[in-house]
């Protein structure tokens, strides 16, 4: 199956792909429902979260160029330092940013 993407294909693309979105979020939330929310499913969520990261960040460490390492490493300093990923995020996007530019 394809779809041209000139015309009105691309907006049935991106409707299919919201609506794929909203499946698996809306379903997520309805499958926690029937959930109780005890310590160890916070805590599951809390390392979920962080495993998902570092998922998505280990082929980067290994195949990125030294932009990307250079991010990955000042992310993880100022996490560990200031405990807060927000401001580790923005400090690894600009450490890439100020790395590519130069």
């Amino acid at each position: 199956m394809s779809i041209e993407t000139a015309g009105l294909g691309t907006l049935i693309i991106v409707l299919a792909m919201v609506v794929v979105t909203l499946a698996t979020r809306w379903g997520g939330v309805f499958v926690m429902a029937f959930v109780p929310i005890s310590l160890r499913v916070k805590q599951f969520i809390n390392a979920m979260s962080g495993s998902v990261l570092i998922a998505l960040l280990a082929p980067m460490a290994l195949e990125g160029d030294a932009g990307a390492r250079l991010a990955l490493l000042t992310t993880a300093t100022t996490m560990l330092l200031l405990k807060k990923p927000l401001p580790a995020i923005a400090a690894g996007i600009l450490a890439a940013a100020l790395f590519r530019q130069f």
